[in-house]
């Protein structure tokens, strides 16, 4: 029979060696939003749709240049879904990330899957042939390559076809405040020294100096 020391009713004092620490909190999970779509243009707008909704929704509101180029990689990836990697009957998949922010800045993932194998884009380090200015296709993934902080592709794990992801780094609030601050002396900096080449009697007024230098960033 085992004896308790603390009593009758009552329990003993935890060991030493076992912690009373409350464990640490789990980082936020990430947020994802995931549909299947038709593969035709139709499909693709309701995908771009609901993309922007659900940013809006996450904290990345409509208006900012965060949502508009987020949802300008969504549109690029889907169209060529439907365009591209269109296999009759079969749907396209689409998966949007938001990866919370830690170490690095919060980044959204786009994720396109097709079903179509045998046609697959260029690595983004493959070298790239020229677009003639009169055509009107082959521009989306130079556009994607332009907008994203990276993408690639790689084949659809469970089954025929490929994915094609791009990720776009969300700047962190001070840090985007940092950037307008340093902007801002910039041009401020840029006024002052225009202002001083008119000279103090200058015919040129600081409103107007402002102005064109405002035309000049336009």
């Amino acid at each position: 029979m085992t004896n308790n020391p603390a009593g009758p009713g009552r329990l003993a004092t935890p060991a030493a060696h076992l912690s009373t620490t409350p464990p640490e909190p789990a980082p936020p999970a990430a947020r994802t939003f995931a549909m299947r779509f038709t593969s035709t243009p139709r499909g693709a707008r309701l995908a771009r749709h609901l993309a922007a909704v659900r940013l809006d929704a996450w904290g990345i509101p409509y208006g900012t240049d965060d949502h508009d180029t987020i949802v300008l990689i969504v549109a690029e990836l889907t169209a060529n879904a439907w365009l591209h990697g269109n296999v009759p009957g079969r749907d396209f998949h689409f998966r949007l990330v938001l990866l919370p922010a830690g170490p690095c800045p919060a980044t959204v993932r786009v994720e396109v899957t097709d079903t179509r194998g045998e046609r697959v884009p260029p690595r983004p380090s493959d070298p790239r042939p020229e677009v003639p200015a009169v055509d009107e296709t082959g521009r989306g993934l130079l556009l994607v390559t332009a907008l994203a902080t990276r993408w690639d592709w790689h084949p659809r794990p469970d089954g025929p076809g490929k994915t094609v992801w791009a990720e776009y780094e969300i700047a962190a609030p001070a840090e985007a405040r940092r950037i307008a601050q340093h902007a801002e002396e910039v041009w401020l900096n840029g006024l002052a020294d225009e202002a001083e080449s008119e000279g103090p009697e200058g015919s040129v007024s600081l409103d107007e100096m402002a102005a064109r230098l405002r035309a000049g960033r336009s």
